[in-house]
């Protein structure tokens, strides 16, 4: 794992070196083992380095100068380097066919098949990956830089273009640490506050966009174009007529020596719930080497407390056990922590949770863990989302987060809270693409809850500790088996999970896989009003205030909200989390 930067520079413009230092300085969570520059008078390129694979070899920037040449005309003389931020599960088979096509190799490292496979396919070598990634090359012969980004979103990649060219980073605050301003977007603003996130291409930051999933972005330096195209989209897999359960069943057996190959300590946050305890259970199966788990629970042991539950699986599998207590006090001393990891700010509660997890593995030397994220998105965990495919077939038409109760709070009270900044601002909308609801809400689903809250935000709070996660549950092989069968056998009318269980039975017990889902959610109430009296003070006369985003009137009021009963991430929770945001990151810039 990586944190990648770079500038590419316009036509009579030099490469800005000196800001690409200060992005790879402000990225060394993500990469604490190693740290290097590359230079050319039209782009500079930074990398920092997290080692897992090929610990002692693989340093980046990768340059084709390295790999020799080869018959099919590979490049020999330095054309292309590459900095990525990437774990490639299949590159040992990727590289295996390359050296058979002639390709040499100087590194058992998983990224430098990237650079072969751009050799013989350009940008479309992403067509070739599987696994995780944010990639930088390039192109000095075509004077071309191509970024891309997995299909699923694991890895992050930000971008913004300027007069004298373009900034990419693999974290905004890596941007605004190269001078970027920390400008709020009022729509980017209007949807953290429907959503409690901000669902890409955009962010928080005006002007700076991120490259959505499944996308390749290509910049040309003469004449200057800036052009994106998607090469993967969850809507357009292929039917497939089988049995789902089946094919979970095998696709998970083959991933589980690909999720757990590294050279570093290997961990998994458990919860004793189906999903973890599948990729548990894979593990254990497949890593050679003793895995750890870590389990969060809350003082007092109530009822969503799940470590007894994990501490038993835990012992059944051969797994030494951590378990981390939260109680209030620590919730509210984590809060700032938590704000300052999560680039782009998340108003969830449980990333005090993912926080102190990804906290306890780096100090128990666990440099990669295993999670079991996606899982509730792609097997209809959620009630909501299954009212919201049966509403949508009723009523005709797409029915989505206006059955969120925290959606609907941000509908009825943002207007007499929002400020003049906010007078125009517009949330991003929701659409179907077609007849079937139920395989429009996956994508949806997908895109926006687990891309934005779940994903990205457990990558950040994990780098943030120098820990790598894999979501064995997002592999896009496994998500086009779930989508490709479902579109053949709709499955939002059987029980939620049901074909991931009946997966799950030839790894787990009956007991384990047949246990009721339970909510991975902290005392909300208790800590909600434990952070408000902490920090609350912020909010009158505040950055949100003084940037026109709350009123002052609505500042105050918001301060010592009462917690709405129902709700998940209330509105005076989001305020108080992007007031400590601004906070944060106006601080860093000015330093």
């Amino acid at each position: 794992m990586c944190g990648i930067s770079g500038h590419v520079a316009r036509s009579g413009f030099p490469s800005r070196v000196d800001l690409v230092e200060r992005m790879t300085g402000a990225l060394r969570h993500r990469g604490p083992d190693a740290a290097a520059v590359f230079a050319d008078p039209s782009l500079a390129l930074g990398c920092t380095r997290l080692a897992i694979i090929d610990v002692s070899g693989s340093t980046q920037p990768l340059r084709s100068a390295d790999n020799g040449s080869a018959d099919n005309g590979s490049c020999a003389d330095g054309e292309l380097v590459l900095v990525a931020n990437a774990e490639i599960y299949n590159f040992a088979e990727l590289r295996a066919g390359l050296r058979r096509r002639g390709h040499v190799f100087t590194t058992d490292g998983d990224c430098e098949v990237i650079l072969h496979l751009y050799e013989e396919h350009g940008e479309h070598a992403v067509d070739h990956l599987r696994g995780m990634f944010a990639f930088a090359l390039w192109d000095r012969r075509r004077g071309r830089l191509t970024l891309a980004r997995d299909r699923m979103g694991e890895k992050p990649l930000y971008y913004t273009e300027r007069p004298d060219g373009l900034l990419f980073a693999s974290e905004a605050k890596a941007l605004t640490a190269a001078g970027v301003p920390v400008e709020l977007d009022p729509d980017g603003v209007a949807d953290f506050f429907h959503l409690e996130y901000v669902p890409e291409p955009r962010s928080i930051l005006r002007d700076v966009r991120k490259v959505p999933a499944g996308h390749v972005v290509t910049v040309d330096v003469e004449p200057w174009r800036v052009r994106s195209r998607p090469y993967w989209r969850l809507e357009d897999v292929e039917p497939i007529d089988g049995s789902c359960a089946e094919l979970v069943g095998e696709i998970l057996t083959g991933l589980g020596p690909l999720v757990t190959r590294t050279e570093q300590p290997l961990g998994i946050s458990l919860s004793g719930g189906l999903d973890s305890s599948v990729v548990a259970a894979l593990a254990a199966k497949f890593c050679a080497a003793p895995v750890r788990a870590f389990s969060v629970g809350y003082a007092g042991r109530p009822a969503n407390d799940e470590r007894r539950n994990a501490r038993q699986l835990a012992t059944s599998l051969g797994m030494p056990f951590h378990e981390i207590e939260i109680g209030t006090a620590r919730a509210t001393a984590d809060l700032p922590a938590v704000v300052a990891a999560q680039d782009d700010p998340v108003a969830d509660f449980a990333g005090v949770c993912y926080h102190a997890v990804m906290r306890a593995a780096a100090e128990a030397g666990v440099r990669v863990m295993l999670q079991g994220q996606g899982a509730d998105e792609l097997f209809w965990g959620y009630p909501w989302v299954r009212r919201a495919v049966a509403l949508s077939e009723a009523r005709g038409k797409l029915v989505f987060y206006e059955l969120d109760p925290d959606f609907r709070e941000a509908e009825r009270v943002g207007p007499d809270h929002f400020g003049e900044a906010m007078r125009d601002a517009a949330r991003t909308g929701f659409e179907s693409s077609g007849a079937r609801p139920d395989i429009d809400l996956t994508g949806l689903i997908t895109r926006t809850y687990l891309r934005e809250n779940g994903i990205a935000q457990c990558d950040r709070l994990a780098m943030a500790n120098s820990v790598e996660l894999r979501a064995p549950f997002v592999d896009h092989r496994l998500v086009e088996a779930v989508v490709g069968t479902r579109k053949i056998r709709p499955d939002h009318r059987d029980p939620p999970k049901q074909r991931l269980r009946e997966a799950a039975y030839a790894l787990l017990p009956a007991s384990i896989a047949d246990r009721p889902k339970q909510s991975f959610s902290p005392p909300l109430r208790a800590w909600h009003a434990a952070f408000l009296r902490a920090y609350g003070d912020l909010l009158p006369g505040g950055e949100l205030v003084r940037r026109g985003i709350l009123t002052e009137v609505a500042a105050r009021r918001l301060s010592v909200a009462d917690f709405p009963d129902g709700a998940g991430s209330p509105f005076s929770f989001k305020a108080l989390m992007l007031e400590m945001w601004c906070r944060h990151n106006v601080a860093r810039a000015r330093r």
